[in-house]
């Protein structure tokens, strides 16, 4: 990179987009989960009985979508998930010298916001791959796509959870804005059906798989056909056991069973809703006064994908009424929870018919606590 002046202005100047190709119904899932609780209820009923043991308990299609407003969700790999014997995805194990699986993910989603940017590998100063779980320690998935895509520089991995996103955003911003990158790749490849309780009534349903990316760079030197203003960005974490993955390489010293439900995604969700919903509306509230603007000059809230009644409640309580499908899109219903890369779908698939000078906000809200956002203004 050669030394130039700071930039006035560090831009969005390209996104993309990459879906697995299988799909997750709920009809599916129910029918694996039912037929788990048939059988493990008749297997221990004389334990559960006597109260020695809990039984599994069953669902329907129509409670997933009341609850969550989902219907489906995309996953990398299909097979396996729906045996009831094993009930978690059967991914082919890769030799170390082939691209990994979520290092695949990422590329695709890559090239793709590359592309929109008009920018090749070559434009690129550094990677950053951020989502809610990394597949291996190191070598750091972000070197990875660096390597795959011959990009110089430098990348790195970050662990955010639901907020992966927006916060490596903010670092790219950061970046740019201090003249140490000229364009930052972002990349949020949410593998999560493996980390996902397929016998669990409570949270079988929620998540998804998909990969996002964006290009952060200077103003100066964006020429892309859709492209975003960076007004300012927020951030904020408070400590919560509420939502909560416990696997990691300790576990193998555990005397536990290092693959058992406690390891795997849990949460407490009504305590969740509780008390998340004020925070980001709230948070919201204050990332817009924050560069100088009230709530009614956004035109765009691309809100975290996590339950359609959350996503309502605060939009009702930010914006006085509960928002549209025009002011605070929702794709819950086809990609279910994704991780930090949900708000980041809802910008990809509704930003293009936004006109110059119009304002929008990407927001996430999850684990951690944590609530990132960043205000943007259409070039």
């Amino acid at each position: 990179m050669q030394t130039q002046s700071l930039p006035e202005t560090v831009v969005i100047s390209g996104a993309g987009l990459w879906t697995p190709d299988h799909v997750l119904t709920n009809e599916e899932l129910v029918e694996a989960l039912n037929q788990y609780a048939d059988q493990f209820n008749e297997t221990h009923k004389a334990e559960i009985e006597a109260g020695t043991a809990t039984a599994v308990a069953k669902s329907d299609p129509e409670f997933i979508y009341k609850a969550s407003g989902i219907r489906q969700r995309y996953v990398y790999v299909k097979d396996g998930i729906l045996d009831v014997d094993r009930m978690r995805p059967r991914i082919a194990e890769r030799g170390d010298d082939e691209l990994s699986h979520q290092g695949e993910m990422a590329v695709n989603a890559a090239k793709k916001a590359l592309a929109a940017a008009n920018k090749t590998g070559k434009d690129i100063d550094a990677v950053i791959v951020s989502c809610a779980y990394t597949q291996r320690a190191y070598p750091a998935i972000a070197i990875e796509v660096q390597n795959e895509l011959g990009i110089e520089g430098f990348g790195f991995d970050m662990l955010v959870a639901c907020s992966a996103a927006t916060f490596a955003l903010h670092r790219a911003y950061e970046m740019v804005r201090a003249g140490t990158a000229s364009a930052v790749l972002v990349i949020n490849p949410e593998l999560t059906s493996p980390q996902v309780n397929y016998r669990d009534r409570d949270s079988h349903f929620i998540f998804g798989d998909v990969a996002t990316a964006m290009v952060v760079e200077r103003g100066d030197q964006a020429d892309s056909q859709h492209c975003y203003d960076i007004l300012g960005t927020l951030a904020k974490t408070v400590y919560s056991n509420n939502i909560r993955s416990n696997f990691g390489y300790v576990s193998r010293a555990f005397d536990s069973d290092p693959f058992g439900p406690d390891k795997l995604f849990h949460q407490e969700g009504r305590k969740v809703f509780k008390e998340v919903c004020p925070m980001a509306a709230d948070h919201l509230e204050q990332q817009i006064h924050q560069v100088g603007l009230e709530v009614n000059q956004v035109r765009r809230w691309w809100l975290h994908q996590a339950n359609i009644n959350m996503n309502q409640l605060i939009s009702k309580r930010l914006l006085g009424h509960t928002g549209t499908q025009d002011e605070t899109p929702i794709v819950l219903d086809q990609y279910a929870n994704t991780a930090s890369a949900g708000s980041i779908i809802a910008f990809n698939l509704h930003h293009e018919d936004l006109a110059s000078g119009d304002v929008g906000v990407i927001c996430s809200f999850g684990a951690g606590y944590s609530i990132g956002s960043l205000a943007l203004r259409k070039r």
